[in-house]
Order: structure tokens, then C-alpha cells, then sequence
């Protein structure tokens, strides 16, 4: 019988179509009389059989691999491979600089106008104010979105990001500024209110778009952080030019806030036209395992059941000793033309439930594991920042250049900044412990910038161009250290857990943001105490210079 079965392995194109009836009922003979030892014998001398979900494309392969020892066509499915798309013309990756712009320029929006602030809340602290008021609450909004992360679409979260950042500048523009229907300490309060849901939405959108940056490749990070950076020099040059063109305070500060608006609206429209681009939605579903590569398989009719075409089966039902199935009786269909049926059990609908506290802490913890020094590094580099910037920087006076001094100061750490994070860009591979040593040599800014204000009047550093060089450095290494641990974070990873992780390193910036900031108002409540709080000092107006640096 093997014998027999070896000459019949196919019909050849001469045969008449009644010598293939013949053939084809001496092969089903040839099972029947094998018997379902015969059976056993032909699976394990390559008959193709599973009953496994998912191993068709095993088999396949196997198949593909062995057709050419037997000397056998073997023909396989198409992969229906979807290409990686491509960011032509670097639009992606623009549109994401501006997203960039988009969660910090708010904030700049409320302290780069120093010189109007210094004048309306004269003697107060008004700058220190902000800045602690806008750490305090992106803490709490960070922590919030870092629980939420598995709760609410990124994008739904984005979205609201954006409406709570819009809706103060809005407001504080049409009502504070050129209105003015508030008096002086409602105006202090309302300022303080504004930079708090700035400070919500802004920071529930900035750690969104880091878990979101963490699924695309590395540059797009990068490429966010440098917005951050170009946020502070757009808003430093619009005050600049506002300044210079007009005269009158109370315009030039409308004219500064409806720019920030027109910029802001600019970030949300190309969010949501980026959002559905196939590149974005292509890196997005892979990382959160929706498979995108995967077009649709035309051998899924939608019941889960598919038909598989191999032209082997013909060789597997009479080769090696003319083995096959037993019989229908076996529950085995008999095999014609090479096609066989695979019943696939259809994919069952699965219930979205949200995850328990516990197993949010565990996948927290994992992740934390990993990235620990690149943490550490982000927060120490960040609170070094905050103890001077904006708070002292904002203070420091010159009798030659006046309110000047303080906006070219802020100026030149916004584009020194904005040159470190595209330095950042290089392909150097830090490791944790390196980053994070580099990130606490930068406590030396501290004692330069201290000895620029004090003694208070005749300061040691007393020259502009002290505060203007230590200004330009802290910048160039805030923009580098903070960028390159947000970048390399998120590729220790798997790519599952890279929004987390991006969430999770946002939480250390968020909290080297508010110790330094803490850390700042503490020194600067020790040194002034008359001028600690603006609610007491609303009424009282002392030289710009007496404030205790």
C-alpha cells in the first residue's frame, strides 16, 4: 500500500478528468483501510492538522520551511502586512513641537508679563504666588492623571487639558486686563485662581502627552520637550516686542495675552487634526496591542471560521505510506482540491473593567523599578531649576536697566533652555547613574544666584551680565538634563508599558517642580517676611528693590 501510495501522490495534467475519479476513490480507499493507526502515523510524518487558536501562522511557516527538502510548492496566505508610515515632511513631528507650546504657554503667559505684575501688585509676591499656586495644584492634577491613565482615553483627556487652559487666559485677558472690572485684591485673587486651572489642565495635558509620546518613536519626545522650551521663547519675545511697540501698559499686556490665545488655539486644532493621521494611529494601536500591522484577513468571514488552501494536503493524504484520516465517521472532513476547513473558535467579547488598586500599584511599582535613576534624575534637575527660576530671577534688580533686567534674564533661560532640548536630540545613551550625578552637580547654581541679590542693594555679582551668563548655563543644562531622562525612560520599557511610564516620569517632574518651588517660597518668606503674602500688602507700596533679596 505505501508503495501505490508513493506513485499516486498527485494527478498529473494529462489525466482525464474520469482517470482523477479513479485516483481520487483509490485514495479514499486507501484510508479507509489504514485505519486510524495509519492515521496517527501520517500526522506525525507532516499531515497539517491544529486546533489551536492562533498557530495557523505556525504552520504556515513550518510548511514554507519544509516544502523545499520535499520538493513541493507550497503556497501561503498573504500576511496582509500593513507598511510603517512615514512622517513626510516632518509634520508629525512639528505638530507635536507645538503641542509642546501648548501645556506650558499658559503658565508663561501669567509670568512673563513681570514688569505689569511688579506695577498693578506693587510690594506683593505676586510672581512666588503663581509659581508655588501652579506647583501645588500640577502635583495634584499629575498624581490624579497618572490613576486615571486606564480610566479615560488619553485623548479625552487631552481635550479637557486644553479647555482648562484656554478658559483663564480668556478670562483674566477680557476681564482683568482691558476691562478692568476687579479691584486690586480681587484682582490678586482671580490671578491666583486663573494659574490654578491653568495649572490642572495644563499638567493633566503635559503628563497625557508624555504616555502619548512614549508610544511613538523617541524624536517625537524630544520633540515636545523642545516645545516646552519654545513656549518660553515665543511668550519672552512677544513680551519683548509688546513692550517695545506700545507704549501704553495696559494695551501692550492685551495684545500679549491674545497672542498666547491665537497660540494656544493653534496647538488644539493641530492636536485634533494629528490625532486621526494613520501615522499616529498606526504607533498608538501597536503599543496598545490592537495589532495595526494586521489588515483585514479576507479568510475570516466574520463567524471566526476560516478556509485555508494548502497544496500539500494532496501529498499528505497519500505520502509516506498512503496515511490519512481514518474517516468521516472520525469526525475528520474528508480534504478535496487542497483546500481544508479550520474551525476557528470565534474571538469571545471580552468586558472592559477598570483595574484595582492593587494591581495599579503593582504595575506602578514594576515600572518605577526600571526607570528609578531616570526619576530621580528628572526631579533633582527640575528642583534645582525651581529654586531660582522664576521666583529670584524675577527679583533681580539694576539701577541702569530697571524692570529690563529681569525680562532679558527670563529670556535668556527660555532660549538657552530651548537649546539644551534640541541638544538633547544627539544619539548619546546616558545610564541612570550618570544622568543622575550630572543632574545634582547642578546645585551650584544656587550660591552663584544668591550672591547676585545679596546683600540686598549692593550685591556681590552686582553687574547684569553675572546674572545674564549663570542664566544662559542653568538654561542649556535644565534643557538637557530634564529632556534626556524623559526621552531614554520610556525605551527601558516594553511598549505596553510605555504611557505609564511616561505618566510615572511626569510624576518626578511634577515633583522636583514643587520642591524646588516650596524650597524657593520658604527662602523667600524667611528673608522678606513683610512681603510674604499679598493679600496683607495690597496697599503698600515700597521701591522695587526693597523686597529682601
Amino acid at each position: 500500500m505505501g508503495s501505490v501510495g508513493a506513485e499516486r501522490r498527485r494527478p498529473t495534467p494529462a489525466q482525464t478528468p474520469e482517470e482523477r475519479d479513479v485516483w481520487r476513490d483509490g485514495g479514499r480507499a486507501g484510508w479507509r483501510d489504514v485505519g486510524r493507526e495509519g492515521w496517527r502515523e501520517g500526522r506525525e510524518s507532516g499531515v497539517v492538522q491544529s486546533y489551536s487558536f492562533d498557530s495557523y501562522q505556525l504552520e504556515e511557516e513550518e510548511i514554507s520551511k519544509d516544502a523545499p527538502e520535499r520538493g513541493v510548492l507550497a503556497l501561503s496566505e498573504p500576511d496582509f502586512e500593513e507598511t510603517i508610515p512615514d512622517d513626510r515632511y516632518h509634520g508629525i513631528y512639528f505638530a507635536m513641537l507645538l503641542a509642546g507650546v501648548g501645556f506650558l504657554l499658559p503658565y508663561n503667559s501669567f509670568i512673563t508679563d513681570v514688569d505689569y505684575l511688579h506695577h498693578k501688585f506693587e510690594g506683593t509676591s505676586i510672581v512666588f504666588d503663581m509659581s508655588l499656586t501652579y506647583i501645588l495644584v500640577a502635583l495634584l492634577a499629575v498624581i490624579l492623571n497618572n490613576v486615571l491613565v486606564e480610566r479615560l482615553s488619553m485623548h479625552t483627556r487631552i481635550t479637557v487639558g486644553y479647555i482648562l487652559a484656554l478658559g483663564p487666559l480668556v478670562f483674566v485677558s477680557v476681564f482683568d486686563v482691558w476691562l478692568a472690572k476687579f479691584t486690586t485684591a480681587q484682582a490678586y485673587i482671580i490671578n491666583l485662581v486663573a494659574v490654578g486651572v491653568v495649572a490642572f489642565g495644563c499638567t493633566v495635558q503635559q503628563s497625557s502627552f508624555y504616555g502619548y509620546m512614549g508610544m511613538l518613536p523617541k524624536r517625537y519626545t524630544q520633540g515636545v520637550m523642545t516645545g516646552e522650551s519654545t513656549a518660553g521663547v515665543i511668550i519672552s519675545l512677544s513680551r519683548v516686542f509688546t513692550k517695545l511697540l506700545i507704549s501704553d501698559e495696559t494695551t501692550n499686556t492685551l495684545i500679549f495675552f491674545l497672542v498666547s490665545i491665537s497660540m494656544e488655539m493653534l496647538c488644539f486644532l493641530l492636536h485634533l487634526l494629528v490625532r486621526r493621521s494613520r501615522f499616529v494611529r498606526y504607533y498608538t494601536n501597536h503599543a496598545q496591542g490592537k495589532d495595526p500591522g494586521k489588515g483585514h484577513d479576507p479568510r475570516d468571514n466574520g463567524t471566526g471560521y476560516r478556509v485555508h488552501h494548502d497544496v500539500t494536503a494532496e501529498e499528505v493524504r497519500f505520502g509516506n505510506g498512503g496515511t490519512g484520516p481514518p474517516s468521516t465517521e472520525e469526525g475528520v472532513e474528508d480534504i478535496v482540491g487542497g483546500t481544508y476547513v479550520r474551525f476557528d473558535a470565534p474571538k469571545a467579547k471580552i468586558r472592559r473593567s477598570w483595574p484595582g488598586v492593587r494591581d495599579m500599584i503593582l504595575h506602578r511599582y514594576v515600572v518605577s523599578r526600571v526607570i528609578w535613576a531616570y526619576m530621580l534624575s528628572i526631579a533633582v534637575t527640575y528642583s534645582i531649576t525651581l529654586c531660582l527660576f522664576p521666583g529670584l530671577e524675577s527679583e533681580i534688580r539694576n539701577p541702569k536697566l530697571g524692570e529690563w533686567l529681569p525680562i532679558l534674564i527670563m529670556a535668556t533661560f527660555n532660549m538657552s533652555d530651548f537649546v539644551g532640548k534640541i541638544l538633547a536630540a544627539l544619539p548619546y545613551d546616558w545610564s541612570g547613574g550618570r544622568l543622575l550625578f550630572f543632574s545634582c552637580l547642578r546645585v551650584v547654581f544656587i550660591p552663584l544666584f544668591v550672591m547676585c541679590v545679596y546683600p540686598a542693594g549692593t550685591p556681590i555679582l552686582s553687574h547684569p551680565a553675572w546674572p545674564c551668563l549663570f542664566s544662559l548655563l542653568m538654561g542649556v543644562t535644565n534643557g538637557y538634563f530634564g529632556s534626556v531622562p524623559m526621552i531614554q525612560a520610556a525605551g527601558k520599557v516594553p511598549p505596553e508599558q510605555r504611557e505609564l511610564a511616561g505618566n510615572t516620569m511626569t510624576v518626578s517632574y511634577m515633583t522636583g517642580l514643587m520642591v524646588g518651588s516650596t524650597v524657593a517660597y520658604a527662602a523667600y518668606s524667611f528673608t522678606a517676611p513683610g512681603t510674604r503674602t499679598g493679600f496683607s500688602t495690597l496697599n503698600i507700596h515700597t521701591p522695587a528693590n526693597a523686597t529682601g533679596y
